[in-house]
C-alpha cells in the first residue's frame, strides 16, 4: 500500500486482500444478465470486477454505515430524542462518460442483498438540471450540466426531506432520449433507509446556494480516470447513442445520425472541448479530494486503484 497526504492508494491487486469476509452471512450475488442491464454503455465490468472490487468496497459501506447509526444513536440518546434513523446517504461523482453510473447500480445491488429488510435507491441528479426551455431563459444552455445549470435549492430541499425521514418524497425525472426533463413526471422515493445519489455535481460547491451538496452525505466516492482516456470513452459513447438512434426520430441523438459522419464527429469534439473538459477541469477534479474513497480507472475501464481517505 502506498499513500500520500490524503489517501492511502490500494492497487487492484492488494484490495481484494482487506476483504475480512464479514458479510459472509449476508452473501452478495450477480449474474452475467444482471451485469449487461447494468453497465451503461460502453462502460465494461466484468463479474471479476465485481467480486474484486465492489465485494470488499461493499465490505467498507458496511463499516461507514455502523459507525454513522452508532454516532447517530448516541447523540439522539444525548439529546434525549427518539426517531427512526435516518437514511444513509452515498453519493457518487465524477466526470462524464467515466462509469460513475454503473458504479451506482452495482452497489446498490450489493446493498440490498447485504440489508435484504431495507429500502436502497438510487437517485440521479439529471432530474435537478433546469429544463430545456430554462436553460435557454438563463442564456445557460451552452453550461448544461455546469453548477449554474442545476436547481440547487431543490436538490439541497429534496436532500433534507431524506435526512428529515419525509416518507414519501417525489422528485423530477430527466430523459437522456430527450434529453431533458419530462413535464409532469415525477419519481417517488418511499420509506428510504439508504439513498445512493448520483451525479456529476455532488461533490462541487455550487454558487447560487452556501450549502455543500456533500453536508448530507455519509459517505462519498469519486470515480477517476486520466482526462484523456474519458474523452477517448466520450467519443466512443457519442457514436454508441448515435447509432441506437437512427430508427429513433424522437431521440436526441436521432440528428447527428443523419449528417455525415465527420460533421458528428466534429460536434461531439466541440461539445468535450468546450464542455465537458472545462467544465471537469473547473468544477469536477477540483473536488476529487473532498471524497473518501476514489475509485481510479486505466485503460478498458479497468479499475486499478483505490483510494481510502486518511482523514
Amino acid at each position: 500500500m502506498q499513500e500520500n497526504r490524503d489517501y492511502y492508494v490500494i492497487e487492484r491487486d492488494e484490495w481484494n486482500a482487506y476483504l475480512t469476509n464479514e458479510l459472509s452471512n449476508r452473501q452478495v450475488t450477480i449474474t452475467d444478465q444482471q451485469l449487461e442491464r447494468i453497465t451503461s454503455l460502453n462502460d465494461v465490468l466484468s463479474r471479476k470486477d465485481a467480486f474484486e472490487v465492489y465485494k470488499p468496497l461493499t465490505e467498507l459501506v458496511d463499516i461507514y454505515k455502523q459507525n454513522y447509526e452508532e454516532l447517530t444513536r448516541k447523540r439522539d440518546r444525548f439529546l434525549g430524542i427518539s426517531r427512526k434513523m435516518p437514511p444513509f446517504i452515498i453519493g457518487i461523482a465524477g466526470g462524464v462518460a467515466v462509469g460513475k453510473s454503473t458504479a451506482a447500480r452495482l452497489l446498490k445491488i450489493f446493498l440490498s442483498q447485504v440489508y435484504p429488510d431495507l429500502n436502497v435507491d438510487l437517485v440521479t441528479t439529471d432530474g435537478f438540471l433546469y429544463s430545456t426551455e430554462e436553460l435557454e431563459r438563463r442564456n445557460i444552455l451552452n453550461r448544461k450540466g455546469f453548477p449554474e445549470s442545476y436547481n440547487m435549492q431543490k436538490l439541497i430541499s429534496f436532500l433534507k426531506d431524506i435526512k428529515n425521514n419525509v416518507t414519501n418524497i417525489q422528485y423530477p425525472t430527466y430523459s437522456h432520449e430527450v434529453y431533458d426533463i419530462i413535464p409532469g413526471e415525477l419519481q417517488e422515493l418511499v420509506n428510504p433507509d439508504i439513498v445512493i445519489v448520483e451525479g456529476i455535481n455532488i461533490l462541487q460547491f455550487p454558487s447560487n446556494t452556501n450549502i455543500y451538496v456533500s453536508d448530507f452525505f455519509d459517505l462519498s466516492i469519486y470515480v477517476d480516470a486520466d482526462a484523456g482516456l474519458i474523452e477517448k470513452w466520450f467519443y466512443q459513447r457519442f457514436e454508441l447513442l448515435v447509432d441506437k438512434a437512427k430508427n429513433k426520430p424522437d431521440d436526441y441523438y436521432h440528428r447527428f445520425s443523419k449528417m455525415d459522419k465527420p460533421d458528428a464527429i466534429y460536434y461531439a469534439h466541440k461539445v468535450w472541448q468546450e464542455i465537458n473538459l472545462v467544465n471537469l477541469e473547473e468544477n469536477i477534479l477540483p473536488t476529487r479530494n473532498n471524497a473518501d474513497i476514489v475509485i481510479h480507472k486505466e485503460n478498458n475501464h479497468k479499475i486499478n486503484q483505490l483510494w481510502l481517505k486518511k482523514y
